[in-house]
């Protein structure tokens, strides 16, 4: 009753079979998780055998499976080793291409440095040696290939940009030692700000207990690792989840006690309406760290918890977030701040002359959305500082008398060390500098001498008046006009 074939998880999907064929199986497990066990190991066979099948398209499709349902049911109860070589496996088969280009590089970077692992291995047993911590084990390694990739492609980076690709593993006897040797580590190599997780203290939803840090180590061109610190029993239960300290009892509640994250699937199971929902549902459950939601034309996104339709649009195409006015949730109209919610059916409203708005910054989720909403709130900032520094700039020559050209401005480019007209604006518009401290930079002769008497600045009039010129005076606060050839009122 077990699990034998899935079909690619796809959002029109009606294949009733695989449906049920995943129901009976979680139906299983929920009473003997040893039955998820079997399932795993057999798949991991079909995987490792992958090659012998004849047609593309149905390894494909397994390959898509074994990502999709079979590694994140291994990740769920513990089994990192046997969901990393599942990973790893599909990832082979469905993109060979990346594959064999991170591979490539893997085994250049071994050949640069032959040694290095273990070299950082021996670095860190002396350090903890020196702060009286007893090592049993340190265990260094490359990532694998998957996780490098996906590690690729969430941030957008090639594999030379990574900052690590090198993970240790330090297995120490007892848990006070591991604070002491995170300490260690600590006061002898440079940390990576914000590396830092205690899963010891706070143990991940299937059991797994690790501090995690990210330090810079001085062996060969200061290298980037990870370190995973644990006891022998952590590491025995991050390596094989389960199977590591196997309790079985009867009842068939108990698997569900222990799981909590079966009994969803199991409410999935009983609410599902139609089987596309089971396999859908399913797989949103089991990557429930993201928010997976779709298109109306059944296109999946997957977002981070907490993700909105702005963050929904923006992750559609740029110019979806940029034009967004609105959005329909599950046919409905929605505010653009309301989380998603896995499952949900995101349609975005755009309009021609529609423009983000600098509030969305209060609660998108994703860095994407962020960093473009910044960038055009930050331009239309400018913008705006631009064009008021421009009006009190024209305004403070009107004021003296003088028409106002940019041209004129251009002595005060070098005097007030700004490298551009724009930039000379936009220091005036946001306070940076004063109208009249550019008309000062730019006209000197202006500028009034000092005086034991309240200062007067005189400008040359734009027009006459009556039978001589008009000039005017000007203090804080009041200026006076006078008929005459120089008529100063002080």
């Amino acid at each position: 009753d077990g699990v034998t074939k899935l079909s690619r998880i796809e959002v029109q999907s009606e294949r009733t079979k695989q449906a049920e064929n995943l129901r009976k199986l979680l139906m299983a497990v929920s009473e003997d998780i040893r039955v998820l066990l079997v399932k795993l190991a057999d798949r991991l066979h079909n995987m490792r055998t992958l090659h012998h099948v004849p047609k593309l398209e149905k390894r494909a499709q397994t390959a898509r499976e074994t990502l999709d349902i079979y590694a994140p049911l291994a990740e769920r109860i513990g089994m990192e080793r046997l969901k990393a070589e599942l990973e790893t496996l599909a990832f082979r088969e469905l993109n060979p291409e990346a594959w064999q280009g991170i591979q490539a590089r893997l085994t250049f970077l071994r050949g640069q440095s032959a040694d290095l692992i273990s070299e950082i291995e021996h670095d860190i047993v002396e350090v903890l040696g020196r702060h009286g911590v007893a090592v049993e084990e340190v265990l260094g390694r490359e990532k694998s290939p998957y996780s490098i990739w996906r590690k690729m492609e969430a941030k957008n980076v090639a594999f030379e940009a990574l900052s690590d690709v090198m993970a240790f593993r330090v297995i120490l006897p007892e848990k006070a030692q591991c604070y002491m040797a995170l300490g260690a580590v600590h006061d002898a190599y440079r940390t990576i700000p914000g590396r830092f997780k205690d899963y010891i203290s706070t143990p991940k939803a299937n059991g797994y207990q690790s501090l995690h840090t990210g330090v810079t180590v001085p062996a060969k061109r200061h290298a980037k690792i990870e370190l995973q610190i644990r006891t022998r029993s952590m590491h025995e239960v991050a390596e094989y989840g389960v199977a590591a300290h196997w309790v079985y009892k009867q009842g068939e509640t108990q698997e569900t006690r222990r799981y909590p994250w079966m009994k969803a699937l199991l409410e999935i199971i009983e609410t599902a309406s139609e089987p596309q929902d089971v396999l859908e549902n399913t797989k949103l459950q089991l990557h429930s760290e993201s928010v997976f939601v779709f298109t109306p034309k059944g296109e999946l996104f997957e977002l981070p918890r907490g993700a909105t339709p702005i963050d929904f649009a923006y992750m559609v195409h740029s110019q979806v977030g940029d034009t967004c006015v609105g959005a329909k949730v599950n046919g409905k109209v929605m505010p653009l701040r309301q989380a998603l919610s896995n499952g949900d059916q995101v349609e975005i409203i755009t309009a021609r002359g529609g423009k983000p708005n600098p509030d969305w910054l209060k609660f998108v989720a994703t860095g994407r959305a962020r960093a473009r909403i910044r960038r055009f709130a930050q331009a239309a900032e400018r913008e705006t500082h631009r064009q008021e520094g421009r009006a009190a700039v024209a305004k403070a020559f009107r004021q003296d008398g003088l028409d106002f050209a940019e041209k004129l401005l251009e002595p005060a480019l070098k005097a007030l060390k700004q490298a551009s007209m724009e930039d000379l604006f936009i220091a005036v518009g946001s306070g940076a500098l004063g109208p009249r401290e550019v008309l000062f930079a730019a006209v000197p002769e202006l500028r009034a001498p000092a005086r034991a008497v309240e200062p007067m600045m005189l400008s040359r009039p734009r027009g006459r008046l009556g039978g001589g010129p008009l000039v005017t005076a000007r203090a804080e606060g009041r200026s006076e006009t006078a008929e005459g050839p120089m008529a100063i009122t002080g």
